[in-house]
């Protein structure tokens, strides 16, 4: 068994990883908001953890992966207002555009996805516990947590309390006893989503969501808590402190995970700048398993900068290693594997050094093919979500009856024929127009084959 080592957040060092049971691990990443297309900087989220998720199953005899929800939210209703549809459906069908495009690039579905609104109940019970326990208050319709209450407030961030006091960037409401205190519930007018509670028709506000959901479906203090960078304040920092407060705990997770900020061609991805990328937009122009791969060539905890290079290395990449087990004509072992990937993705998920070990593999298969390490590469694909298709599948796609290239057969044998008849100018002819369409032919000893550029 690897020994899995991470870097928590909470700590900024890399650490051994051992679960709190021994035969079981939880896992809880912070889902999306429901409200639109999801975009490249959500879906680097989905797929580190996705990788994260397939190493603890190998390694581990059971895990549970929760990752929520969050379909009430400000951004939801501003969003169905400008849509003039009802907030039930705009949620439902975003969340249904997350599932497919998330799918369309390997992720495997959670264990358990909670959805904030059906856990209200969940979450009124938190906040009570708060205000019993003198962490919270509740004033004008709104129930607050006082940061000055935690004394650990701060910790995960860094970030000291009077530092945070002094720049909360929040609204200074006459109902707040300091600027920094953050809401745990909010009141709601009659156009707005609401549920019945202790201090008047209302809803929660979005750090209390995780902490009840995360609470009920792994417990009070669990394994792992992951997400990007950028929720590491306000949104991480509150969920610890509500946690802890209400469950009297020293920890909410044992280890913070986050991934790194991401960029589009050095800058900020903002709709504004006309450089907001979706995965929607991505799936028109390249494959679900090249985009994977694009988002893992780079650290899961640095920076990733995304290019039409980032892009075209993954293709090419993928080219390779394909073409290196299309070198073995055998069924392959799902058994053999290689020891070398675990090691060195269980190094706080070396996703480059994986690659690095998958092109070893692959050099030792264009040297040599074998059927031992074509099975190594296969599986070791596995884990990181790629090489999943056969060689034929991934060169040459999928075609149906209203693709023109199902009358590709025909075309190759055409110019097999024009060779025969020494006909080179209609065999090139032929070679050249399908490779305007996209397609390339190989001649080899066997005969002629093709793939898609």
């Amino acid at each position: 068994m690897a020994t899995i080592k991470l870097t928590n957040t909470i700590t900024h060092k890399k650490e051994i990883f051992t679960p709190l049971n021994p035969e079981h691990v939880g896992l809880y990443l912070c889902g999306p908001t429901v409200y639109d297309r999801p975009h490249i900087g959500n879906a680097r989220s989905a797929i580190v953890f996705d990788v994260l998720f397939r190493l603890l199953k190998k390694t581990f005899s059971s895990v549970t992966y929760v990752r929520n929800v969050t379909d009430v939210d400000d951004k939801i209703n501003i969003r169905s207002r400008e849509l003039n549809i009802s907030i039930r459906e705009l949620t439902k069908q975003t969340l249904a555009y997350y599932h497919e495009d998330v799918s369309a690039l390997g992720a495997l579905p959670p264990d358990i996805e909670p959805r904030a609104t059906e856990h209200i109940a969940e979450m009124i019970q938190m906040n009570e516990a708060l205000i019993q326990k003198g962490h919270a208050y509740a004033a004008e319709g709104h129930v607050l947590f006082d940061v000055s209450s935690y004394a650990h407030y701060g910790k995960l961030s860094r970030k000291n309390q009077d530092d945070l006091i002094a720049g909360a960037r929040v609204e200074i409401a006459p109902y707040k006893r300091s600027a920094a205190d953050f809401v745990l519930w909010k009141p709601s007018d009659e156009n707005t989503p609401g549920w019945d509670s202790p201090w008047g028709r209302g809803r929660p506000g979005w750090h209390i969501e995780c902490s009840a959901m995360s609470a009920k479906y792994l417990g009070e203090t669990f394994d792992i808590h992951g997400g990007g960078v950028d929720l590491v304040f306000p949104h991480h920092e509150n969920e610890v402190a509500q946690s802890c407060c209400a469950h009297g705990t020293e920890k909410m997770a044992r280890v913070w995970l986050h991934n790194g900020h991401l960029t589009v061609n050095g800058e900020k991805m903002s709709k504004s700048l006309g450089n907001f990328v979706t995965v929607q937009d991505l799936l028109h122009d390249h494959d679900g398993e090249v985009i994977r791969l694009a988002l893992l060539l780079t650290h899961y905890h640095q920076p990733l900068d995304w290019t039409d290079q980032q892009l075209a290395s993954a293709k090419q990449m993928l080219d390779r290693f394909y073409g290196a087990l299309d070198l073995v004509n055998a069924s392959l072992d799902d058994k053999i594997e290689s020891s070398e990937i675990l090691d060195v993705l269980a190094d706080d998920l070396n996703t480059p050094g994986a690659l690095a070990v998958l092109h070893d593999l692959a050099n030792q298969l264009y040297k040599a093919p074998s059927a031992e390490v074509a099975a190594q590469l296969k599986n070791a694909g596995k884990l990181l979500g790629i090489l999943h298709r056969t060689p034929k599948e991934w060169f040459q796609g999928v075609t149906t009856k209203s693709d023109p290239l199902v009358d590709i057969g025909l075309l190759i044998q055409q110019r097999i024929d024009a060779k025969k008849e020494r006909n080179f100018t209609l065999a090139d002819q032929i070679r050249n127009d399908l490779l305007e369409k996209g397609i390339i032919l190989l001649d080899t000893n066997t005969g002629t084959t093709w793939r898609r550029a």
